[in-house]
């Protein structure tokens, strides 16, 4: 197995994210794409990575590869690339650990020990929308850090054309309101309103995905998970699927 990418950012910004809501992770090397398909201890997000092999200047992988490893380790490593430095990652399997080269004006070598991960394989849930909503990243983060000062939750909105972000405390309120545009799209199957309520801090850990892309999808359902999808076109894609707020509202 030899991997060379020579975008860091895909690879180290991903990891970075997913690294606040999972500590250790199986990374499937495929033959087509590395992927990870996590959950967090809580059981509250699911996360899903895909760097498929197309975003890579080099990608030999004659047989699946799964690497069992500690994301905090991996992640340092990763924030010492720079963006004009290219990451060659290859398996030492004799030594059970990954290898990881930044190559720039130097040679920089790292090799990190694989762990072993008893968890069992995570399946990605088949989910069914009423709605989809693409938006520009920067308006989504900023609605989320707004009603990040009026409450630990925020409710979603959505009508045809028209999505309503809000959070409530005892002694405060917050509404933002985006209708589709140039910048947005909202598009709702049925004429009823949909709501649901979710978690500010996972949500602020989420929308860290705006480092990678610059447009967010948003689905979601009444009492039902919110999928969060970032996405670059034969690159990569990093996807959330949050669990509810389930209360009266």
């Amino acid at each position: 197995m030899k991997l060379t990418l020579t975008e860091p950012k895909y690879l180290k910004d991903s990891i970075s994210i997913i690294s606040e809501l999972v500590n250790d992770v199986v990374i499937k090397v495929q033959k087509d794409k590395l992927e990870i398909v996590a959950m967090d201890p809580a059981t509250v997000a699911m996360i899903v990575f895909r760097l498929l092999s197309s975003a890579f200047s080099e990608y030999n992988v004659k047989e699946e590869k799964l690497i069992s490893i500690s994301l905090e380790n991996l992640k340092q490593v990763l924030k010492r690339a720079k963006p004009s430095d290219i990451i060659i990652l290859t398996l030492d399997e004799d030594k059970n650990r990954l290898v990881i080269q930044l190559k720039g004006e130097s040679t920089r070598t790292f090799n990190i020990s694989l762990i072993d991960i008893k968890e069992k394989e995570q399946k990605i849930p088949e989910l069914k929308f009423p709605l989809k909503i693409e938006l520009n990243t920067m308006i989504f983060d900023e609605a989320v850090e707004d009603m990040d000062i009026v409450s630990d939750s925020v409710l979603l909105l959505a009508e045809q054309g028209k999505l309503v972000i809000q959070a409530e405390s005892n002694l405060s309120q917050g509404h933002v309101e985006i209708k589709s545009g140039d910048d947005s799209s909202i598009k709702v199957d049925n004429k009823e309103k949909v709501k649901a309520k979710y978690s500010i801090e996972y949500l602020k850990k989420m929308i860290k995905g705006s480092k990678i892309a610059d447009k967010v999808t948003i689905q979601f359902n009444k009492d039902y998970p919110l999928k969060l999808e970032y996405k670059v076109i034969d690159k990569m894609e990093l996807l959330f699927i949050l669990a509810p707020r389930v209360e009266n509202y």
